[in-house]
């Protein structure tokens, strides 16, 4: 049976890093190196407003030459999230991320953030399953 974003949050827990709109982005990106993540999200109360990640900073802050002490996240946070369910299957994670070049999913249970899984995360997956499948071989052939 494949793994499913639920088990991913159920190894790693649910803890998101979040930040709200109007924090600098200096602030944001000191989140994410407190908890060494590659991105955070963004809520505004509780409604996921966006998500910023280390390639928003790169590509409009740094190579737009702003400041990240200035800048608001609302200005540079990706507002289109792709989110996924906790019933949503690593293969299909991984193909979302594979098609729209994203490295983190926001999950969603009814409209409400649980969780956040990464490429690391489904990489992870993968390898346990490919795992799993090799010791059912193995005790298969030597059964």
């Amino acid at each position: 049976m494949e793994r499913t974003v639920a088990g991913i949050l159920a190894r790693k827990g649910g803890e998101v890093v979040a930040v709200r709109p109007d924090d600098t982005v200096f602030s944001a990106l000191e989140k994410m190196a407190e908890h060494n993540v590659g991105a955070v999200v963004v809520l505004d109360g509780d409604r996921l407003a966006g998500i910023m990640s280390e390639r928003d900073y790169a590509r409009k802050v740094i190579l737009l030459d702003r400041g990240s002490k200035e800048t608001p996240v609302a200005d540079i946070m990706t507002t289109e999230v792709v989110t996924v369910g906790p019933a949503t299957t690593v293969t299909e994670c991984m193909e979302l991320m594979t098609e729209r070049r994203i490295r983190h999913l926001p999950v969603l249970d009814e409209g409400r953030l649980v969780g956040i899984v990464s490429i690391g995360d489904v990489v992870k997956a993968v390898i346990a399953d490919q795992r799993d499948l090799i010791d059912q071989l193995e005790r298969y052939i030597t059964s």
